[in-house]
């Protein structure tokens, strides 16, 4: 080695262990992450390949020799009766496979001749709860005390926080060491039962579920109050609060997993010594367990399961950032030892990242079909979930001004569903003090237009019609899978004919001729051929998907078919008035003003009528007497709002054929409002003031059970 490589090697090492041991301090002492715990990963990853290589550079306060992080000040210390360590990492399948071929190779090496090798293919697999680890000391069955990880050796006595968790057992029940054989068979008269030991230290996770987690975000919202990026956070503050009061605030809840003392198959020791086993003991003793966790006996199936959390995350009520792999032979487990801090035992299967952070270079604006003005993100590239993400959404400059998101800052970027990407906030204390404030336009940055925001809305709306800003979306909207459903009809072409100059409005596709088509880039008379047909089919669409394909504010499914049942025709419609609109089941008083707006418009009737030229003009029967659908939403009226994982009008749609009803506004007959990212804040505080349940929408996926 050079003295040049030399000197950059060293100075590389002295960076990443600067870097994590500040990404520590921030995450376990002060609850106030800057980068992901992917981004650590990677930070942790290149140190540990490095030190691997470049042994004798390795230290004994390198952050690849620590478990934790430091202590903070306010609470006492405590110390654990072992050490309280991590996990090694793996990212894929592979990780896993070389993992088991490790500690097959380490049993042969060094258990001896008559080492039985298939203990080592028996396993449990948990969830990696995404919360804080906490230690629960229990002296003849009752709490005790109990304390965070802090730096695995010692942590903070938290004791009174943790006991304003009501899932936390303050009393032990009898339990007792029972195989799952003893389990199944009737106790013989006066057989004595083992208890809790006398001592027990118990490590778990506490947690935040995602339904709360959004609740107190929203109400910290209400009030101008500081929210939380993540249920993490959230639940690691709330118990580092010094007020248990405002801990008992919050609602927290545990999980636990393992036992630190005595160790699992000690003589004379209760624990049982597999941990499927220990599972089952720790949930008779009335710690909260797992429901998801598993026992395999093969490795493939161990991948399989794992694997299938990935996309059966988001059914959970709560976070997870992976699975666990343990041998089940904890006795087993023991004698394999650790690497460095690293239990040989077990490995952490982690999830690719669903946030990162990164910084925010500039806002661009868009504008959408009915003229709302949005705010783009322009990021420094930065891969979340293993996609590169370089734009996001910033949803709207109210939500901006809320969550003080200024350009220049390093911010948190996630993808709702897995799918839209988002900007959840800045991370203020990354701040330099060279950032700019966002400011919202004043005019159309497209057309000139002055900007208006209406009544009860967050957004602000360009009114002009012929605004060239909202042509491509306008016609994306009008062929997409909701609407008419134009095959092969996607965004980049919809551009292509727009720049073209072969369409000003979405009737102009009926004019096209396969001459026009050729003459575009990667144009060939089969690709005219198809889109000419399809074009022509979508003459046959339903009168209630022409309607969603127009654009008209607020009209989605549920809103158009019950417009279309109504009049039966675009010439009925248009000779609709305002009062007759809202005497529509489905159609509140926000929807009829939007319709009667369109109405009134003389560039919609023109559009009409050029529509019904080309031979778009569906008819269908007219149903004013329609029975109301029945089911377990009867009787319930439901408003939405915010951001959810899908259209809002799925979402609608889903409401009303249970029965339910979907209004616009908040008044004293709405029974639920469902809320997503960044809801509109009036509604919010309305529904605040009225006493109103606020749901989440899984919570209202769960609520089909209610009973009227």
């Amino acid at each position: 080695m050079s003295k040049a490589t030399d000197k950059k090697l060293l100075g590389r090492i002295a960076e990443l262990r600067e870097q994590l041991n500040t990404h520590s301090y921030r995450y376990h002492v002060l609850d106030d992450p800057i980068i992901s715990d992917a981004e650590y990963d990677v930070l942790m990853n290149e140190l540990g390949a490095l030190e691997t290589a470049h042994p004798e550079l390795i230290t004994v306060d390198s952050p690849t020799q620590r478990v934790g992080g430091a202590i903070a000040e306010g609470f006492a210390k405590v110390r654990h009766p072992r050490p309280v360590l991590s996990l090694s990492n793996a990212f894929g399948v592979d990780d896993v496979r070389a993992w088991r071929e490790r500690i097959g190779k380490y049993a042969e090496q060094n258990l001896g001749p008559g080492f039985d090798a298939t203990r080592l293919d028996d396993y449990v697999v948990e969830p990696k709860i995404d919360g804080l680890t906490v230690v629960l000391n229990y002296s003849d069955g009752l709490f005790k005390q109990g304390a965070t990880r802090g730096n695995g050796t010692e942590g903070e006595d938290i004791t009174v926080n943790l006991r304003t968790i009501k899932a936390l057992p303050l009393v032990l029940r009898d339990g007792g060491r029972q195989t799952m054989d003893d389990r199944r068979q009737p106790k013989a008269h006066g057989a004595s039962v083992t208890r809790h030991p006398p001592f027990l230290y118990v490590r778990g996770e506490a947690y935040m579920t995602l339904s709360a987690f959004k609740k107190m975000n929203d109400a910290l919202l209400a009030v101008g109050e500081k929210t939380f990026a993540n249920p993490r956070n959230f639940a690691a503050g709330s118990l580092r609060q010094l007020d248990p009061k405002l801990t008992a605030q919050r609602p927290l809840n545990i999980f636990c997993y393992t036992v630190l003392s005595p160790l699992p198959g000690a003589p004379d020791s209760a624990v049982p010594h597999t941990q499927w086993e220990l599972l089952a003991w720790l949930r008779e003793l009335g710690f909260p367990v797992s429901n998801i966790s598993k026992r395999f006996s093969n490795l493939d199936a161990v991948i399989a399961y794992c694997e299938s959390y990935v996309a059966k995350r988001d059914e959970l009520p709560f976070e997870i950032d992976g699975m666990v792999i343990k041998l089940n032979d904890q006795v087993l487990a023991e004698q394999l030892g650790y690497v460095g801090k690293d239990p040989r035992g077990a490995l952490a299967f982690k999830f690719p990242a669903r946030e990162a952070t990164t910084l925010l270079n500039d806002v661009k604006i868009r504008i959408g079909r009915t003229g709302n003005i949005v705010p783009n993100a322009v990021l420094q590239p930065v891969s979340v979930g293993g996609i590169t993400i370089s734009n996001a959404t910033l949803h709207n400059f109210d939500d901006v001004a809320r969550k003080d998101i200024r350009i220049g800052d390093r911010v948190i970027v996630k993808r709702a569903g897995d799918v839209i990407p988002y900007v959840a906030g800045p991370v203020v204390s990354a701040r330099t003090g060279q950032e700019r404030v966002i400011v919202p336009p004043t005019h159309c940055p497209f057309c000139e237009t002055p900007l208006t925001r209406r009544e009860g809305e967050v957004a602000l709306y360009c009114l002009n019609d012929d605004c060239p800003g909202k042509l491509d979306r306008a016609i994306a909207h009008y062929v997409g899978r909701g609407s008419m459903d134009i095959d092969g009809l996607g965004e980049k072409i919809v551009v292509q004919l727009i720049e073209a100059e072969l369409i000003e409005d979405v009737a102009d596709l009926y004019a096209l001729t396969q001459e026009q088509l050729l003459e575009l880039d990667k144009f060939g008379d089969k690709k005219a051929e198809k889109l000419l047909a399809a074009i022509e089919v979508s003459k046959q669409q339903s009168l209630e998907r022409l309607l969603v394909g127009l654009g008209i504010r607020h009209i989605g499914e549920v809103a158009a078919h019950a417009l279309a049942q109504y009049y039966g025709s675009l010439d009925a419609l248009l000779q609709a008035k305002p009062e007759e609109l809202q005497q529509i089941e489905g159609v509140g008083p926000v929807i009829a003003q939007s319709v009667a707006d369109w109405i009134a418009h003389e560039g919609n009737r023109a559009l009409v009528a050029k529509l019904q030229h080309y031979g778009i003009n569906p008819v269908q029967e007219v149903r004013r007497d329609a029975v109301p659908v029945q089911g377990p939403f009867t009787g319930k009226t439901f408003v939405i709002t915010g951001t959810l994982s899908q259209e809002r009008d799925g979402v609608a749609a889903w409401v009303i054929e249970r029965g339910g009803k979907v209004t616009d506004s908040v008044s004293k007959k709405t029974s639920y409002i469902v809320v997503g990212e960044s809801p509109g804040a009036s509604k919010i505080s309305k529904a605040q003031q009225l006493n109103i349940p606020m749901l989440s929408e899984e919570e209202l996926r769960n609520l089909t059970g209610i009973k009227n």
